[in-house]
């Protein structure tokens, strides 16, 4: 019995509807860009295996760091312990971000980090005040309400869900998610609106949850980078905590390390995931401003915050993680992704002579995205599935969200791998 045989028979895929499902590609090594099969196949991996392996597959810089460190300590509680690698992620994280970042509190992937940043945001005014008296309050006088964007995704456990759009990925759960204040991205049209929505409610806001610039799972949605600062000004005035989700736009995918130095203001809360380890081991990373930790530093030992994780802080993930910053700080690879984001900008420009049949042509960084124009613009859209089988086809992988094209490649790609890539894309929009 081979692999995909093998695999039918007790594996339960992600995000796959299970009935008819296609039989999956038994990949059986990768290096740099070039994913592997069992007959020798080779797929070009131009969405960086789901936003992560921002330096391509089987990094032996990565891996022999991952090595040194799991013949030293590969892994101990991080409740009374600590160790080198926490400690020195944690020092190059906040040398990093810009803003009035103090600590890190880390966790397992990006669905963690932003549950844990909702939490912590949530206990801050519980802390912030007498917790005893709040119990008996009526709720419109506590700040326990999250504002999040409509489209947004923010993960699939339970808070991450609840501050994430109402949308197929969580129809199932939406009596049991808790009630968010939901608004659209800003535009030149709806800013001012928007700001007053802010206002209005700043009496119940407890944090303001969002994906700087690009919305990732809601279908690569672009908003601009100033009028997201109009929105974070108002909140910042009426004492809104700001929580910037950049778990997919971090680590320089929107041309600047982080999507939140685009912007004047600044968040309290930061959430990191994805790219952080190069792909190659789980890892979440909520940073936190000073203000919101010393709301946790008091005698009271009913304000501390109950949250970890058994693998929190695990010295493999954080050594991945300084190894994978080492090379993202290099001229090099940000050369490559210099030359990335210019190569996007003139294929997106060059995809206009295929309007109508695609439409809402947009780059950010080394983020390229447009739908294709058939059916409804959702993730069930049966295109994307065509889109995938065809490129596989022709040894380019690609992962439509519904008929949301998009290009996230690992910053090693070569211009030539580049190029098939693109050739790839138009063979398939000549031939739909």
């Amino acid at each position: 019995m081979n692999l995909i045989e093998r695999d039918k028979k007790v594996i339960w895929h992600p995000f796959t509807p299970q009935k008819n499902m296609p039989a999956p590609v038994a990949v059986t090594h990768a290096k740099n860009t070039l994913l592997f099969d069992e007959e020798g196949k080779s797929y070009i991996d131009a969405v960086s295996s789901w936003w992560v392996t921002i330096h391509g597959h089987g990094n032996e810089y990565i891996a022999e760091r991952i090595y040194q460190q799991a013949i030293k300590l590969e892994q101990v509680i991080f409740a009374g312990f600590t160790h080198e690698p926490a400690v020195a992620l944690a020092e190059k994280v906040l040398s990093k971000l810009h803003g009035n970042f103090a600590r890190v509190f880390y966790s397992d992937n990006g669905s963690t980090s932003t549950e844990v940043a909702i939490k912590m945001a949530l206990q801050y005014w519980w802390n912030k005040y007498d917790y005893a008296l709040q119990t008996s309050s009526p709720l419109h006088t506590r700040r326990s309400t999250i504002l999040a964007f409509n489209n947004a995704y923010h993960g699939d456990t339970f808070g991450a869900m609840s501050v994430s759009d109402r949308s197929v990925f969580t129809q199932p759960f939406h009596g049991l998610l808790f009630d968010v204040l939901f608004i659209d991205t800003p535009t030149n049209a709806n800013v001012h609106q928007l700001k007053q929505t802010i206002a209005e409610h700043k009496d119940t806001l407890a944090a303001f949850i969002y994906e700087p610039l690009v919305q990732g799972a809601g279908g690569l949605l672009m908003y601009e980078d100033v009028l997201l600062d109009e929105l974070l000004a108002t909140c910042r005035e009426n004492n809104i905590i700001c929580i910037a989700d950049e778990v997919m736009t971090g680590f320089g995918r929107t041309g600047k390390l982080f999507a939140s130095n685009y912007m004047y203001n600044k968040p309290d809360i930061i959430c990191l995931s994805k790219g952080l380890t190069g792909g190659t081991l789980p890892l979440g990373i909520t940073a936190c401003t000073e203000e919101i930790y010393n709301a946790y530093l008091t005698d009271d030992k009913m304000k501390t915050f109950f949250h970890g994780h058994s693998f929190t802080a695990n010295p493999l993930s954080c050594t991945a993680a300084l190894a994978s910053l080492e090379l993202l700080l290099k001229e090099e690879t940000h050369n490559n992704a210099r030359n990335i984001c210019n190569n996007q900008t003139g294929f997106a420009e060059h995809l206009k002579t295929y309007l109508p049949k695609i439409k809402n042509i947009r780059t950010l960084g080394t983020i390229l995205a447009f739908e294709i124009n058939e059916g409804k613009d959702e993730y069930l859209n049966d295109v994307g599935q065509h889109v995938t089988s065809y490129c596989m086809q022709r040894g380019v992988y690609l992962r439509p969200l519904g008929n949301t094209v998009y290009l996230m490649p690992p910053y090693c790609i070569t211009k030539e791998e580049l190029q098939t890539v693109y050739s790839v894309i138009e063979s398939m929009l000549q031939d739909l």
